[in-house]
This record gives C-alpha cells, structure tokens and sequence, in this order.
C-alpha cells in the first residue's frame, strides 16, 4: 500500500508538473519573410515579399511603414505607423489562389498604395496613395498560424517613390479626399473639375453626391464599384486636361461592361471580379501615370499648382466637425 500511495502520488506530481509547464511552452515562430524593393511609381512602390525558405508564411503575412523623417524622429511607435495585414482569398488578381499565403521560397509582390482599397483580403489603415520623391521605411512579419507562432520583424528596408514632376493624372484616392461634401477631408482644396458633373457610368447618370458615395464605398468583393473607382478617376483626370488616348478603348469598354447596373452604395449593382479585373487593372495604371499617353501628377504638384491659382478649383468651404465625415478606407 505505501508503495501503490507512493506511486500514484509520484504521477499526480508528475501531472500537475505538466499542467504549470504547458501553458508556458510556445509555439516555434516562423521564419522572417525576405522583402525587398520593386518598381517605384510617383504614388506606389512595389515590394517583393518571399516566405521564408523553411516555413512559409501560411497565415499570412502584415506590412508596416513610415515615412523616412517620421521614422527618423520616433522609430516604429505608433505615430504616424501605417500598416497593411494581408491573409484570405483575394477578388482581383491570383484568382483561384489565396495570394496572401505565402509557401516556403514562395515570393508575391505587394503593392503599396492606392489598389488595396478595392482588394479582399485586405485590412490595415493608411491606404492612401503615397507621396512622390518621398523615402519610407518598411518591415514585415509572418502571421501565427495554427501549428506555428508569428515571426519576428524583418530588417528594415528603405524604399523611395519617383521625384515629384509635371503630370496630368491623379488616382482614385486623391480624387475621393479632394471633392465637395463627404468627399472632402481635412484643408483640402475641392479638385473635381466641373465639367464632370454630373457624370455617366455606362448608362446612368450620377450627381456630385452620388459620385462622391461611391468614392467612400469599399469594393468588398463587388468588381462593379472596383471598376467604378477607376473609371470615375479616369473621367476626373481627362476631364482635367490629361490626355486620354491611350486609355479610350479601356474607357469604352467599361461603360459597355456597367451598362445599366446601378453602382452601390446608390444601388445594388453587381459584378464578378473576374469579369471586371482587367479593365479596372487598366484604368488604375492609366490613374498611377503608367499608360503611354499621360505622366502622373503627383499630390505635391498639384496642391503647388492650386496654391499659385493655375487650376481654377475653388477651395472647400469650411463646415463645422459634425458636418463633415470623417474618411476612412
């Protein structure tokens, strides 16, 4: 009997030894995504993200960033921090396949600025297009998953936009944040030229508001509004002098594919993505000074050009806090 009590004494002790060491054994992290600098554009740089030769990054992976001055002044805390969580299915582009699940070795480019407001599988804040002749400073990790713990930052990575030049055309983002009523954020000056409104998209015909309702409305799957986004973008810049030449027949096209669907929020229109991706990939490049036809403008060149009276805009009118919504992606 003392032998049997000693025993099973012995195995309680040996449980409950267990019971305090489990809780604090982690999960072996993954390994660092290897991230490096792409194509730089005026408003958007390309960063190509490889999973870690070992473990991958299946879960996902996030992005943060900042501007190099802001970095220089405090580092990676939360002022000013930008970050972009990628994991899912995404709608547009690898159809068939979640993009953002990275195998061991396997490598994606991401493209930071204006396309991730119409893209699924997709969260994080600062999705505005970024500043030309701008340095920013980069850092990845790998998302836990189920079998693995998050990885540790990467190294940091400097990237830098294209010098700030003349251009003609503006992205989706700038015109969503440089309108009238809810479209305008902040001390930004009203850009939408008049002669755009109101404005058709296929057959039907929008006012300021309800082109404004549409700027402010996620895609969320939908290809008919990540259409809408660039095809008004388009509209806007051509309408403000750019050349439109070599974007026409994109033009064209995605008027003839909307017809007479009503875009959301202003109606319940719909469409798949990959009946939508190519052409919304078209004018988006045309919006970022990528067609052949058009440079891009830059925001700093722009407000330059509003502040020394050459647009003919008129600035917004003042309102009180409660009157203006607050913009966000």
């Amino acid at each position: 009997m003392k032998l049997r009590t000693l025993l099973c004494t012995a195995g309680l002790l040996a449980i409950g030894a267990l019971a305090i060491v489990s809780p604090a054994l982690a999960l072996d992290p993954y390994g660092v995504p290897v991230m490096t600098c792409g194509t730089s554009g005026l408003s958007k740089i390309e960063l190509k993200v490889c999973g870690d030769g070992t473990t991958g990054a299946p879960a996902g992976i996030t992005i943060q960033w900042k501007t190099q001055a802001d970095y220089n002044l405090n580092g990676w805390s939360d002022d000013g921090l930008c970050a972009l969580s990628l994991s899912g299915q995404p709608s547009m582009q690898h159809e068939g396949k979640s993009r953002w699940e990275l195998d061991p070795g396997e490598c994606e480019t991401i493209v930071i600025g204006d396309i991730n407001f119409d893209e699924t599988g997709v969260s994080g804040n600062c999705n505005e297009p970024l500043e030309c002749g701008t340095t920013y400073v980069f850092r990845v990790f790998a998302h836990a998953g189920r079998r693995m713990g998050r990885s540790d930052f990467s190294a940091n990575l400097v990237c830098s936009t294209l010098p700030c030049e003349g251009g003609c055309t503006l992205t989706q983002g700038f015109w969503k944040n440089h309108g009238p009523g809810d479209c305008h954020s902040g001390n930004n000056a009203n850009a939408w030229p008049a002669s755009a409104i109101p404005m058709t998209l296929g057959t039907v015909v929008y006012d300021a508001g309800q082109i404004c309702s549409i700027l402010n409305n996620p895609a969320g799957g939908n290809g008919l509004v990540a259409l809408a986004h660039q095809l008004i973008a388009t509209k806007f810049n051509i309408a403000s002098g750019a050349s439109g030449s070599c974007i026409e027949s994109s033009i064209a096209g995605a008027d003839a594919l909307i017809g007479n669907l009503v875009v959301p929020p202003v109606g319940a229109g719909s469409l798949p993505p990959s009946a939508t991706s190519a052409l919304t990939l078209a004018l988006d490049d045309y919006n970022n000074g990528a067609g052949s036809c058009a440079d891009h403008c830059g925001t700093a060149n722009l407000i330059q050009k509003m502040k020394a009276g050459e647009t003919g805009v008129t600035k917004a009118k003042k309102s009180s806090w409660g009157s203006i919504k607050t913009i966000y992606r």
